[in-house]
Order: structure tokens, then sequence, then C-alpha cells
């Protein structure tokens, strides 16, 4: 097994792991926050700021 030496700046964060993090801990307190027992799909996608990636005026694919 190789091990990747230790960088001499100190740690390197993984922006996409807390990317990802950021993104689980936002759905996490949205279905806290629902009154329903779950999330629909579009709840989920405006949590995860999906149509902000896909451009709010452009149609579907």
């Amino acid at each position: 097994m190789y091990v990747a030496p230790a960088q001499s700046r100190g740690a390197v964060q993984d922006h996409v792991a807390l990317a990802e993090i950021e993104l689980c801990g936002d759905l996490i307190i949205a279905a806290s926050a629902a009154d329903e027992e779950r999330l629909s799909a579009d709840r989920i996608d405006e949590v995860l700021r999906v149509g902000d990636l896909r451009g709010e005026g452009e149609g579907e694919r």
C-alpha cells in the first residue's frame, strides 16, 4: 500500500467532502423542521439548490 507523503503546509482540506457534509447537514435540518414524515423530491431539490445549478429558466431535458 502506498501512502502519500504529508503536506508541509499542514492539512489540506477536501473541499468536495466539506461541501457534501454541508449539504447533508442542510437536508437534516430541513427534515427535522418539516411537518410531513418525509421531504418531497421538490423540497429536497430546493434544499440542495438543484434549480440554481440547472438554471431556473431552462426547460426539462
